[in-house]
């Protein structure tokens, strides 16, 4: 009796009576009804590509049992998706770790079959990390049938969580060491028995020698092609499905002819084998991906070193105790302990406590900083000396560092036009050697040459595409390291590319040039108490109020003030040694004192007096003070070449004295927003590439104008999302490194192009004229793919200086 496959799965279909289902006329056999309900499903949807283009059997659906809906259900509940969910302009983002993928066919599945469910705004699955970002309107749908509809289909959705996937990491690095390993051991035994044969080392060997010196290279050969090439050749017919070639087809090819020539002949005997060849071939085109691989994983793009500095519980606070709970269980408004060389786990505010913090993980500053009660702090941070109790404001995926996390991985799926580029460049070049090398093989064989085959074999190996395919995205990804380590990230794919073109870059002033903040910057006395007499008396009075103005006298020693009042909108006033004193601006302070008040000066920003009732005590000046790198910022950019310009809406004045202070030459104040998109649109139409940095929300018309547009870290979180950039540690000294590494990343893509194709240029006459062996040619292309590898990885090396060169 005949046994029947199940149509869906491929397991025996051997049910009594047998489940059938009429599709386009013939009748299907299954193995359980739930294969037949999905492959209803995916017909009813029109799906029905999936059974075209799979490439590995499906998986069995099970139906799920009650505990495991109310489990799923359980996802629903606002505190547990604070861990894995955050809101976004579309509606609600959830990162999902998807089980039961075989094959490109099932991403193609799930991705379809989701678009079609209530709700779903996208839904898109990483194949190598079989990730997904699912994108829902929480009011269309709840997460939870979203899942079970996942679940329908035979696949497992869970949220995404870091550790899991580091697990899930490590065993594919293992798993891809031990294939490494298998084709090492291969190689070095069959080149150990084809050396002497090639090099006649060993003469008058008999032909039953040569016959077991066959069988045992094929013997070890086996495993090699079977076990350790096995990815090659799934990949390979997957491409070919897609009918989009990649690499992988010529490898799978050359290593597929090779392997079953040299088995044929081994079996019925004829000329020479290729074991070794196959053999090499293999290890080092495995040695170089695992070199990537290690390479991204080392630099920190694996998608899961920044999710490290997240920790998974935290010590909760409760009438004064602490105790350890699951992160998710911690919500705004909580108290959370963290102990010395602990890590955040929360974005908050420190309550009590000082301690220095270590926040590289966030802004690449790898000095500490202090931090006070009051203070705002990030989940992320390593705690320095002194324990911290710290207000939970966000917690779980709401944090910062999720947020850069999320932006990071939106960045590595987005493909820049020089990637897509080269994409298609290898796929195009793949094409025409499939065409040549059958072409190459006629040739010969009409030539009478005896060595066809393995001239034909050379050219398949030797001008694999490998280097073409890895030259741009490990330069991409090399230098996203290092301009992550500046703590300049950034948020769209196209950034880095963008930025080698930028001849102009225009600042915003408040916050961007200048800290934001006002500070003490002179003082000068008038009455009988010396001057820090006077900033003793001011610090006294302003202790007793939380305006902005007031914070620059707080970390001033004092004197104590009696019966202050604060005057809206004027200032205070108070009592000191028996007599009434004031502080505040010179027309609040002028009713208050019958003396005729001293000049103003008002080339030194604001100004604050301090008077009794009868005298005139002092003045003091208060201004925006530039940030200490932003004269070297300005110089480096003069010296390369790109002119700066600042445009503010802050008054004229002032703004001509920053950019005077600066040097630079073109400053506009008293711009609204509508004027500062006005000058930029002028800037472009002149033919200039500007570059717009800024922080605050008036800036957002402008940085939408501009060809790329950069937040401070200081920035409002609107300004941040919709940036192509974002400044996290406020160090303008940055903005002129990530410049220069733009310009760098753009050389070492032309040096990897060049290499790339000057060496398929030139190996493939050579390798059509029969000049390069199998085995020469297997590491040739495996030196190539290293070459650009590793001249990409210079990139990913943290800079210390800037040298000015950005051109």
């Amino acid at each position: 009796m005949t046994s029947v496959s199940c149509f869906h799965c491929g397991e025996p279909a051997e049910g009594h009576p047998p489940i059938t289902l009429e599709l386009e006329g013939e009748h299907r056999h299954f193995c359980c009804q739930g294969c037949k309900a999905v492959c209803q499903t995916i017909y009813q949807e029109g799906l029905t590509g999936f059974y075209d283009l799979r490439t590995e059997p499906a998986v069995t659906p099970r139906e799920l049992t009650r505990p495991e809906v109310e489990r799923i259900r359980e996802l629903d509940h606002p505190l547990v998706q604070q861990a894995f969910v955050a809101p976004v302009k579309a509606g609600q983002e959830a990162q999902l770790l998807i089980g039961g993928i075989t094959c490109a066919a099932c991403i193609w599945l799930l991705e379809n079959h989701m678009k079609q469910q209530p709700g779903v705004q996208s839904f898109t699955v990483n194949h190598t990390t079989q990730r997904a970002r699912l994108v829902w309107s929480s009011d269309k749908a709840r997460l939870s049938d979203l899942l079970i509809a996942i679940h329908e289909l035979g696949y497992s959705a869970r949220p995404y969580q870091a550790d899991e996937a580091e697990l899930a990491l490590k065993a594919e690095h293992r798993s891809m060491l031990i294939r490494l390993a298998v084709a090492g051991i291969g190689m070095f035994q069959s080149m150990m028995l084809a050396f002497p044969l090639y090099f006649e080392l060993i003469s008058d060997l008999s032909p039953e020698f040569v016959s077991f010196f066959r069988w045992f290279s094929l013997l070890v050969a086996t495993p090699v092609v079977f076990y350790s090439a096995r990815s090659f050749f799934t990949n390979a017919r997957r491409d070919i499905l897609s009918r989009h070639l990649t690499m992988d087809v010529p490898v799978a090819i050359a290593i597929g002819l090779a392997f079953g020539a040299s088995a044929w002949i081994t079996v019925f005997g004829g000329g020479e084998v290729y074991f070794e060849s196959v053999c090499m071939f293999t290890f080092f085109l495995l040695l170089g991906r695992y070199i990537e691989v290690q390479a991204r994983y080392r630099a920190g793009l694996s998608g899961n070193a920044l999710a490290g500095f997240q920790p998974s519980v935290a010590a909760l606070v409760e009438q004064g105790e602490a105790r350890i709970v699951a992160l998710h269980d911690v919500k705004p408004g909580n108290i959370v302990r963290v102990r010395p060389g602990e890590t955040l786990p929360v974005d908050g505010e420190i309550v009590s406590g000082e301690s220095t913090l270590n926040e590289a993980a966030l802004t690449g500053e790898y000095l500490p900083e202090t931090r006070r009660p009051g203070d705002t702090v990030h989940a992320g941070s390593v705690n320095g000396e002194n324990p911290l109790d710290i207000l939970v404001i966000r917690s779980g995926a709401q944090t910062r560092l999720s947020g850069i996390m999320r932006v990071l991985d939106r960045v590595q799926s987005e493909k820049p036009p020089v990637a897509r580029m080269a994409d298609r460049i290898a796929g195009k070049f793949v094409g025409r050697v499939l065409i040549l090398a059958p072409v190459v093989w006629l040739g010969w064989w009409l030539a009478g040459a005896d060595n066809a085959f393995d001239i034909t074999l050379s050219v398949l190996v030797v001008t694999c595409p490998c280097a073409l395919s890895l030259a741009t995205p490990t330069a991409i990804t090399a230098a996203t390291v290092r301009l992550r380590k500046l703590g300049f990230l950034p948020t769209r794919g196209h950034t880095l590319e963008s930025m080698n073109s930028i001849d102009t870059v225009v600042f915003d002033k408040t916050g961007t040039l200048t800290r934001g903040e006002l500070t003490l910057t002179g003082q000068t006395a008038f009455g009988h108490l010396a001057l820090d007499e006077c900033l003793r008396l001011a610090a006294g009075l302003e202790k007793h109020s939380e305006h902005p103005i007031a914070r620059v006298f707080h970390d001033q020693p004092s004197v104590a003030v009696s019966q202050v009042v604060n005057h809206l909108g004027g200032g205070l006033s108070g009592v000191y040694q028996g007599h009434p004193v004031y502080i505040g601006h010179k027309s609040f302070v002028q009713e208050q004192t019958s003396m005729i008040p001293p000049e103003s000066d008002e080339s030194g920003g604001m100004e604050i007096w301090l008077a009794t009732d009868r005298a005139w005590l002092a003045r003091f000046q208060l201004d925006d003070q530039i940030r200490d790198d932003a004269a070297f910022t300005i110089e480096a950019l003069h010296r390369a070449g790109i002119q700066a310009l600042l445009l503010s809406g802050d008054r004229s004045g002032h703004v001509q004295q920053v950019a005077k202070a600066l040097k630079i030459d073109r400053a506009i104040g008293e711009a609204s927003p509508e004027q500062k998109l006005q000058v930029l649109e002028q800037l472009r139409a002149e033919g200039h590439q500007v570059m717009m940095v800024g922080d605050g929300l008036n800036d957002l018309p402008s940085m939408a104008g501009a060809g790329i547009s950069v937040a401070m870290g200081t920035a409002a979180d609107l300004t941040q999302l919709q940036a192509d950039a974002v400044l996290l540690n406020g160090q303008l000294a940055q903005l002129v490194r990530a410049l220069e590494t733009s310009h760098q990343t753009r050389k070492v893509i032309r040096q990897n192009m060049i290499w790339a194709f000057g060496y398929n240029v030139s190996a493939l006459p050579l390798a059509a004229a029969g000049l390069v062996a199998p085995w020469l040619a297997a590491i040739g292309m495996s030196l190539s793919s290293l070459v650009v590898v590793l001249n990409a990885l210079r990139l990913s090396k943290r800079p210390d200086t800037v040298n000015h060169t950005l051109r």
